[in-house]
């Protein structure tokens, strides 16, 4: 994924490819195509799959890094996208995280590392990295492969000192100016 609608690749020859594509819609619609062809061309899943379908900015996120997200989660059947079974996108409350305190399923925890604000990646997290042989009552079947699309709304980064005006500074931000933190110590949108 890159600035402006490209994509690029490599094929099997390692030939260089880039694609423009006409909306960031259909660059994005094209990523989440190529990380399930990339699913199912592997024999066994063993470890978490991830593209980005938009890149963000400033500091990728670290464990211990707070993160403020919008996700959707589908089953992964038949190959492909099957039904939500949860999704907090059009609720009033994103969900809050840090980054490798164990809250949420490992998937999660590896998938979102270097993830930037703005940023979106689409996740397929296999059963062992997941909800495992017990699967979620009612919503999630045993051994079930997960399929996120997860967006970082929010970034609070771990390594952060307070500026002789009182904001917060990053020592790992970027050297671009940072939008004020309103009272809870998340960045503003």
């Amino acid at each position: 994924v890159q600035p402006n609608n490209y994509s690029t690749f490599y094929d099997d020859q390692r030939q260089n490819w880039s694609i423009m594509f006409e909306s960031e819609k259909a660059a994005m619609d094209f990523s989440k195509q190529v990380c399930i062809a990339k699913c199912n061309s592997s024999s066994v899943l063993e470890s978490v799959l991830y593209q980005d379908l938009l890149l963000g900015e400033g500091q990728g996120v670290e464990g211990g890094d707070s993160l403020e997200i919008a996700y959707t989660g589908w089953l992964f059947q038949n190959n492909g996208l099957g039904q939500v079974f949860d999704s907090n996108v059009n609720k009033d409350k994103l969900l809050r995280l840090k980054l490798g305190s164990g809250k949420v399923i490992k998937g999660w925890e590896e998938g979102m590392m270097g993830m930037k604000k703005g940023g979106r990646r689409y996740l397929i997290i296999p059963p062992a990295w997941a909800y495992g042989a017990q699967g979620v009552a009612g919503r999630v079947p045993p051994d079930s492969t997960l399929v996120f699309e997860v967006e970082v709304r929010r970034v609070k980064l771990v390594k952060e000192s307070s500026g002789s005006d009182g904001q917060s500074v990053s020592s790992r931000d970027s050297p671009a100016p940072s939008p004020v933190p309103n009272s809870d110590g998340f960045s503003a949108d």
